[in-house]
């Protein structure tokens, strides 16, 4: 199971840095997504894995599961979805100001080029 969960945290790690390293808006978005889906596995697995044990220490509980990773978690849920729709309307602000997703910006004449007007 560990191995299962960090693996998975790998993968949307790797695959998150890959997004974000592209040169168009829309998989920058998603890279930033997948960073933050990584994070909240990894706290939320912080939290070791148990199943079927109360968040809640009590007198005939065994054992507990810790609440502060879910709470975390469920915080850090909430300020990513805020955090992607402000950069979603940011790129399409930009988007729709240029004409062009490109994340950086390109010198006028290779601009010209791509579009086949013969720049410099």
């Amino acid at each position: 199971m560990e191995f299962l969960v960090a693996s998975s945290i790998g993968v949307l790690t790797v695959a998150g840095v890959y997004l974000v390293l592209r040169l168009r808006t829309f998989p920058v978005i998603i890279g930033t997504s997948l960073l933050s889906y990584a994070v909240n596995v990894f706290l939320f697995a912080t939290g070791r894995l148990v199943v079927n044990r109360p968040p809640i220490l009590s007198d005939d509980a065994l054992s507990y599961t810790d609440p502060l990773p879910q709470a975390l978690v469920l915080t850090a849920i909430v300020i990513s979805f805020g955090m992607t729709a402000v950069v979603v309307m940011i790129a399409l602000g930009a988007y729709l100001s240029s004409d062009d997703d490109h994340v950086d910006d390109q010198p006028e004449g290779l601009a010209a080029h791509d579009k086949g007007e013969g720049g410099a």
